[in-house]
């Protein structure tokens, strides 16, 4: 067996128009599966498979676009994987929203409902769509890219560290439920990213510096440092990991200390 072997198989990746999603969506095509490019916009989609069809051939990757926040939007993307590349083997649930920074109690009800039903409701939903056919085969892979967020305390993304919390405990229940057909949910948790989502972060040269004094790589990360994570849980490597969050941080989460 090859570890980390991913031929044959088929994985939708939301949020893959760029990115991590994007990083991870080119990592699992590196190492053979066709690819799932899904984001809300058809042309961002279609560009990204482009190239990862320019680099490995026609059908490698296939582009449908769909909004996290549309049920239906998001069970044609199931749908259409199916009509067209036959079934879903892995799925990475990357996309994610966060509409505020600042203090919880500035956060309006519309925004908080919002972080919560594009970060926690809408991956419940993919889940419950692609899932079944693979409680049915005994065989597949859920991964939540989540976030050290989830782990720690903030400031300005309150609101946003609460849904990932949230998803760390959606990995583990459903861990529990899908376990007995030998179908894994894990969550990955990245620390702060070189990305347009996380652009007012890292922009930000005070955020920047704190965030860097107490990371002991002493930078943040890049997209590709987080698609190997992906990689590892998509593979037959991690067949006897369940219900688990990998973290990927450059050791923010552990200090410095004295």
């Amino acid at each position: 067996m090859k570890l980390f072997d991913l031929s044959g198989k088929v994985a939708v990746v939301t949020g893959s128009s760029r990115g991590i999603g994007r990083a991870i969506a080119e990592a699992l095509a590196d190492h053979g599966a066709q690819v799932v490019i899904s984001s809300r916009k058809q042309d961002a989609c279609e560009e990204v498979a482009a190239a990862i069809n320019a680099t490995h051939g026609e059908g490698r990757a296939i582009a449908i676009a769909a909004s996290i926040s549309d049920k239906a939007a998001l069970q044609n993307l199931v749908y259409e994987t199916r009509a067209r590349l036959g079934r879903i083997d892995v799925l990475v649930c990357n996309a994610a929203s966060n509409p505020y920074y600042g203090p919880m109690a500035g956060i309006s009800d519309d925004q908080f409902r919002k972080i919560l039903d594009n970060n926690v409701l809408a991956n419940h939903w993919l889940i419950s769509m692609a899932a079944p056919e693979m409680l049915e085969r005994n065989e597949g892979s859920i991964i939540i890219v989540s976030s050290v967020g989830g782990l720690t305390s903030s400031t300005t993304i309150g609101a946003y560290n609460v849904s990932k919390a949230a998803d760390f405990q959606l990995a583990r229940n459903l861990a529990a439920e899908f376990g007995p057909s030998a179908v894994r949910v894990n969550c990955i948790a990245p620390g702060l990213v070189k990305t347009d989502f996380a652009r007012a972060l890292w922009e930000n040269p005070d955020t920047l510096k704190a965030v860097t004094r107490g990371t002991p790589l002493r930078r943040i990360g890049e997209p590709h440092e987080i698609a190997g994570a992906a990689v590892y849980l998509a593979s037959p490597a991690s067949t006897f990991m369940t219900g688990q969050v990998m973290v990927v941080d450059g050791g923010s989460t552990i200090g410095i200390g004295l």
